[in-house]
């Protein structure tokens, strides 16, 4: 976590260099108040897991989970109320299995390009880092695409797979993590034909003319789909489009509440700068409304964020998402 030493530094916590054009002044207006916020979930949170060596699934803890759990602690209740840490135990030695081959070359040269690509903007991945993450980061996903021959290897999947090993430091329960990812909480995003990706994104329009009807309307009659703006917000799960703590915070609730979340933030965004995108005429400008909205300043204050995600959308429960799932999944196919 940050702290008032660093409010000025040119590296962020997580050691991803700050842009030129980096709002200092914001964060530091931020970093004021939500210190006092973060000491006290602290607090609750080591009180929470005292004495404890898991965490079970609760009303509390989802409550704790949805007011953000502290950086020391964050790894590791993820392995827990996201089922990972379970699997893990459940499959002694499966990593270092994997790890030992055999190896599909192919596989291997496609994971290959993309290491380098992985946040060239962090210390931990540029070439000879001291702590380098860019060989844990390889085995991982050489782990889990001789795991899961379905997915392989899926560009995006470096940057999800990247910030979970900055989070949790260790290769094997970031193989975990990612394999819970994968296969219970966003079902069918990374494969060949990325139909649970393509179906979520027609669930989201539809969500929006239900919920946002004026601005469904107007995206609809500019031609815009809305697989353009928010492919990279679902592919990457906000990563590379919200700010980083912001993006912790999401996946500390989507960890425990699956994949609604995603939805949750989406609705948030889109019903609080809808005007942005309602002013834009034209196909090119509605897509620029779109980009626009993520890098809008009031998404630094993640805590704040975070309240308005559990309350701006109203209503939304996974039987609902599941049901305009079944409907639109058979239109993607």
């Amino acid at each position: 976590m940050a702290t008032s030493n660093n409010y000025r530094s040119a590296i962020d916590p997580y050691g991803f260099e700050r842009p030129e054009d980096f709002d200092y002044q914001t964060y530091e207006e931020f970093m004021t108040h939500y210190l006092a916020v973060l000491a006290r979930r602290a607090g609750k949170w080591s009180s929470l897991l005292s004495a404890r060596t898991k965490v079970e699934r609760s009303r509390k803890v989802k409550r704790y989970c949805r007011k953000g759990i502290p950086g020391e602690h964050r790894g590791m209740v993820w392995m827990h109320i996201s089922g990972a840490q379970k699997r893990m135990e459940d499959n002694p030695g499966l990593y270092e299995k994997l790890m030992a081959g055999p190896f599909d070359q192919r596989l291997l040269e496609t994971i290959n390009t993309d290491i380098h690509r992985t946040f060239p903007e962090n210390i931990y991945f540029k070439e000879g880092a001291e702590e380098g993450k860019r060989k844990p980061l390889y085995n991982v996903l050489v782990a889990y695409g001789h795991h899961n021959s379905g997915v392989g290897y899926c560009q995006g999947l470096n940057f999800i797979t990247g910030l979970l090993l900055l989070v949790v430091k260790d290769e094997e329960m970031t193989f975990f993590l990612l394999d819970i990812l994968l296969d219970k909480l966003l079902p069918d995003y990374y494969t060949q034909d990325m139909i649970g990706l393509k179906t979520d994104q027609e669930v989201l329009g539809e969500l929006v003319r239900i919920k946002l009807p004026n601005l469904h309307a107007h995206v609809e009659a500019e031609g815009v789909p809305w697989s353009l703006p928010t492919t990279k917000w679902f592919i990457c799960l906000y990563l590379e489009v919200l700010p980083l703590e912001t993006v912790l915070r999401i996946w500390d609730s989507l960890f425990y509440e699956g994949s609604k979340i995603i939805f949750r933030v989406a609705l948030t965004m889109l019903n609080q700068h809808q005007n942005i995108i309602l002013t834009s005429k034209s196909f090119p400008n509605v897509v620029e409304a779109f980009k626009r909205m993520t890098t809008d300043s009031s998404n630094v204050d993640c805590h704040i964020f975070m309240q308005n995600v559990f309350s701006v959308p109203g209503s939304l429960s996974m039987s609902m998402i599941k049901k305009l799932r079944a409907e639109f999944r058979a239109k993607c196919v």
